[in-house]
């Protein structure tokens, strides 16, 4: 049994490696990150009994997807579980000199993870299983300025990964899409204090409670799944909120 994670080398993705390769799964982790990369599959290899291969790759190109599956093709492999858990992040006001980020974004997220899915997802419904998943966001349903293109690739991916649920499970391929709030990795740059705090208050999940919740239901075959309290109330609260005084307060903090 193996599993591919993207973004595996470190925060939520490495997490993800290190509890499936505590439950026997071999590893395929993909960075662009080399460094973290080989550090994390070195560490994996010394705490499991697992084989742990590493793929240094940038994601964020547009044949990036094709690319990876075909050299999983050329080593002869088809994981039993994909998940698409790279991703990035920032915050601010869009201007004509963010394209190119704007466009990395947009293919990290959409292009790659579609076309992800597309590929291995029916390589897996040609075996008849396999599990698909993809990592949205609660930002995912919330539309706010400073997370413009973040907030609406996350929707995206919530949307497309539960449509192809119903697509793949005649075919015994499961997929689902976690929609976490806050959680505590480097992802978001926040205050080292600040994110010890946010867990303590438990506004901000620990890498290891949400994987264990995303992967439980993974293997549930649940289509969405959105861990976290602030999941609870703060979509709720912000859809409350009028226009003017969302435009008041991003004038007050762009």
């Amino acid at each position: 049994m193996t599993a591919l994670i993207t973004g595996g080398s470190s925060g939520m993705g490495l997490e993800y490696a290190r509890q499936l390769a505590g439950r026997g799964y071999d590893l395929v982790l993909v960075s662009n990150r080399q460094h973290e990369l080989d550090a994390a599959a070195e560490m994996l290899r010394a705490c499991f009994p697992v084989e742990v291969r590493a793929r240094f790759q940038d994601l964020a190109t547009p044949d990036a997807a094709d690319r990876l599956f075909e050299w999983c093709r050329e080593a002869a492999f088809l994981p039993d579980i994909l998940i698409n858990n790279a991703g990035m992040f920032f915050f601010k006001e869009l201007q004509p000199e963010d394209l190119d980020m704007i466009q990395s974004m947009v293919n990290l997220h959409v292009a790659t993870v579609t076309r992800m899915c597309v590929l291995f997802g029916h390589a897996m419904k040609q075996r008849g299983s396999g599990y698909l998943l993809n990592v949205s966001s609660m930002a995912a349903r919330i539309p706010a300025p400073g997370i413009t293109i973040y907030s609406a690739t996350k929707a995206y991916l919530r949307s497309f990964g539960r449509s192809l649920s119903y697509e793949l499970k005649p075919y015994g391929v499961g997929v689902t899409t976690v929609c976490p709030a806050a959680v505590a990795t480097p992802l978001y740059r926040l205050d080292e204090n600040k994110m010890r705090l946010g867990v303590r208050l438990g506004i901000i999940m620990t890498p290891q409670r949400l994987v264990k919740q995303a992967l439980r239901a993974m293997f549930r075959r649940r289509r969405v799944v959105s861990p976290g309290f602030m999941n609870v109330w703060l979509p709720a609260l912000i859809a409350l909120l009028p226009g003017p005084l969302v435009a008041f307060l991003w004038k007050k903090v762009k």
